[in-house]
């Protein structure tokens, strides 16, 4: 940006964050709301410092609870191993496999987005998908939904690495969402085993999607096909493009704290109405700053500049999950792992299931 505005940086690496969800918390000041983190972790244009919700693997007792909990992940405690088959990829209890423990982002009862995949995180990586692939179903008002699981390196605390699961296109709106995995003593691979079965049901809201246009300086909001909003917006300068593609709202904050990164000029703000698309610190948020170039010109630091009324309304609006598409923006189309990138990831790549 010019002027007054913030500097800002983008991560060498993916990065966990601190997931406040406005839409299901029972309290906006409560401490479970905020559902994940990697702590210290430095993002774009701010830093998080929320505490990770889970207790370290091999550490715990062997008796859990199975479904999510509202408010918070999907949370079993794991045990310090599981039985070794010998014929079949279910076991019995005893200690000579290593437990692989599967927890999720979403919270049982939650009302998302029609973009948001459902994520589950894995103490350790699995050496073979394919247990966990046949047992987990996922079904869409009662019919399979037929997507597919896609595996990645997770920078989530204590997670080595993360599947997500979605459909080839959007969920439906309004719909019932039901996961089932049970995964409880099956293998994972030579020496693994899962530690625990789960089941979530969430579900959506109406089909809300925000297209970002760096042309003409526009975002344009629809809800089930309707418009809603049109606002102007200013977007990264051509030194800081905004990533385009497809990304999904992540994360909604009243005041989100964002700092200078190191070698920039300092500053320390407390920004209102942020709402975070990306890991490495894309948010649409006000820019009372940026007033003169919001709808005429790209001058931000590769966030999404709005005038302070126009995010008020889009800020209560949003829920999390909502889908943004840019395009014109100047810049790479944003990767999937920096936050929930899944939609640019092309339906035949997905198929094949990424690094697993």
């Amino acid at each position: 940006m010019v002027g007054a505005s913030p500097a800002g940086f983008r991560l060498a690496r993916p990065c966990s964050v601190a997931i406040r969800d406005e839409e299901n918390c029972a309290s906006p000041a409560s401490a479970p709301c905020h559902r994940s983190a990697s702590r210290d972790c430095l993002v774009g244009h701010g830093v998080s410092t929320a505490q990770n919700v889970h207790g370290s693997a091999d550490t715990a007792p062997v008796s859990s609870h199975v479904s999510v909990s509202a408010g918070r992940p999907g949370s079993v405690r794991v045990p310090t191993g599981v039985s070794d088959p010998s014929t079949s990829a279910r076991t019995s209890a005893s200690p000579l496999r290593r437990a692989v423990h599967v927890s999720l982002l979403e919270s049982d009862g939650g009302v998302y987005g029609v973009g948001m995949p459902i994520i589950a995180w894995f103490t350790r990586a699995p050496a073979d998908a394919a247990a966990f692939e046949k047992a987990a179903t996922v079904r869409v008002n009662g019919a399979p939904a037929g997507g597919a699981w896609y595996w990645e390196k997770s920078a989530h605390q204590g997670a080595a690495v993360e599947a997500h699961d979605r459909p080839q296109h959007y969920w439906p709106a309004h719909a019932k969402i039901r996961m089932t995995a049970p995964v409880k003593g099956l293998s994972a691979g030579k020496g693994l085993a899962y530690d625990d079965s789960m089941t979530l049901s969430l579900s959506t809201g109406a089909a809300n999607i925000a297209t970002v246009d760096g042309h003409s300086e526009r975002m344009t909001v629809t809800s089930d096909g309707k418009k809603v909003f049109s606002f102007p917006v200013s977007l990264g300068a051509a030194d800081h493009p905004t990533y385009g593609g497809t990304k999904v709202v992540m994360e909604k904050d009243r005041v989100q704290e964002m700092k200078s990164s190191p070698g920039e000029p300092y500053y320390d703000l407390k920004v209102p109405w942020s709402v975070r698309l990306t890991n490495s610190g894309e948010f649409v948020h006000s820019a009372s700053w940026n007033g003169g170039n919001i709808g005429i010109r790209s001058t931000s630091h590769g966030r999404t500049n709005l005038n302070v009324a126009a995010t008020q309304q889009y800020f209560r609006f949003a829920r999390i999950g909502d889908v943004f598409t840019y395009t014109n923006t100047g810049g790479p189309t944003m990767p999937s792992w920096d936050g929930y990138g899944d939609w640019n990831v092309p339906w035949s790549a997905w198929q094949a299931g990424g690094i697993l």
